[in-house]
């Protein structure tokens, strides 16, 4: 029987509605795939296993991303990590590929393995016009995996991509969450949705994380700490995080707001205070990475004029009227705060208990525990 996500027992972030499936696919042509690798058990074998891996795609639309690229940004939140092509989705400001998240040292076999997925599907790719720049990003999962192995192959990736789906997504310890840990718990894939009112546009912003980020005593939910009251908990903290390991997240941000990349940035920042509201304290050694796209503004791959002018991108996030109403750019910034916490919280309220390499085990949250300190933290 699957976990429950955060709202299915009575968690509830923020003000604003969700959208239909509370999930990044809510924005439409979104979807998303997962390749889940889970073999062998006991000692590790380096460059064999046991293999506690996998790959997670977020396609942006439905049709050719390549052909019809779509505006984004990348945002280093602390660099102590990898967004292949980060630099060039900064420089033109647009995504050219599915977004593809994994672990640590499988990133240069998945951007290989996008460029095999992307040549296969267009002849004319790096002979009459230039080959893609696929946008890979990573947290480590060596606490639970053999990370020598580099287990993620080019057929896993494409089975990610051509797979992928809009509706529910699948959360938890699935796709590239499978060795992930959040707070010395069991992280991994979360999302969550928001729709901002009818009068500031009634858009739509999605999000994703791979979680893998946090100490115990530092967890939060819906503004309890209940970290500090679950530090003794099996096992205790001192046991569970030997090694320091675990201490990165990638976020992704889609929104149907026809937003320019600039303002995309403004909404991956706030994607940043999301991840601060459940404990994250972007350490030093921790590779945070927001990255943020529009479905709705779009440059066509032989740029001719965007799909929505610059008046028209401008008129999407004017001030509401009448004036001293709220801008519609803050819902949005709202939007993002509020789905990324609650995506970070559904990865972990998702994720089931693993054993990794070397009977290394990653719990999951102990959810009526956490139920009980929110009500008594409620006078419930």
């Amino acid at each position: 029987m699957s976990r429950p996500r955060a709202r299915d027992v009575g968690v509830v972030i923020g003000t604003l509605p969700t959208g239909t499936h509370n999930a990044i696919t809510d924005v439409e042509g979104v979807r998303v795939g997962h390749t889940t690798l889970i073999m062998g058990d006991g000692p590790i074998v380096p460059g064999v296993g046991p293999v506690r891996t996998g790959v997670t795609a977020i396609i942006p639309h439905a049709g050719d991303v390549f052909r019809d690229k779509v505006a984004a940004w990348v945002h280093r939140i602390n660099g102590f990590g990898e967004v292949t092509n980060a630099e060039q989705v900064r420089e033109l400001g647009v995504l050219e590929t599915p977004i593809l998240l994994t672990g640590t040292q499988n990133v240069p076999r998945v951007a290989d393995a996008v460029l095999d997925w992307a040549f296969a599907k267009d002849p004319e790719m790096g002979v009459s016009t230039w080959g893609p720049s696929p946008v890979v990003a990573e947290c480590s999962d060596q606490y639970l995996s053999d990370v020598r192995g580099r287990h993620v192959r080019s057929e896993h990736v494409a089975a990610a991509i051509e797979g992928a789906t809009g509706g529910s997504v699948v959360e938890g310890g699935v796709g590239a969450g499978v060795g992930m840990s959040c707070c010395e718990f069991k992280g991994g894939i979360g999302t969550s949705s928001r729709v901002v009112p009818a009068e500031a546009g009634g858009f739509t912003v999605g999000v994703l994380v791979l979680s893998n980020f946090g100490r115990r005593e530092h967890l939060v939910i819906n503004g309890v700490p209940v970290g500090r009251s679950l530090v003794d908990w099996r096992p205790p903290h001192s046991e569970v995080n030997p090694d320091g390991l675990g201490s990165s997240i990638i976020i992704v941000v889609a929104t149907d707001a026809p937003l320019p990349p600039r303002q995309l940035e403004r909404l991956c920042v706030r994607a940043g205070g999301g991840l601060a509201r459940v404990g994250g304290l972007v350490s030093t050694t921790s590779g945070d990475f927001a990255i943020a796209f529009s479905t709705t503004n779009r440059t066509a791959h032989d740029p001719g004029a965007l799909v929505l002018d610059q008046r028209q991108v401008a008129e999407a996030v004017a001030p509401c009227q009448p004036e001293s109403a709220m801008p519609a750019i803050n819902y949005l910034f709202q939007a993002t705060l509020e789905a990324t916490e609650e995506a970070i919280l559904n990865s972990m309220f998702a994720a089931e208990t693993l054993v990794g390499r070397d009977g290394h085990v990653r719990h999951a949250l102990p959810l009526d525990e956490v139920l009980r300190l929110l009500n008594r933290a409620s006078g419930a």
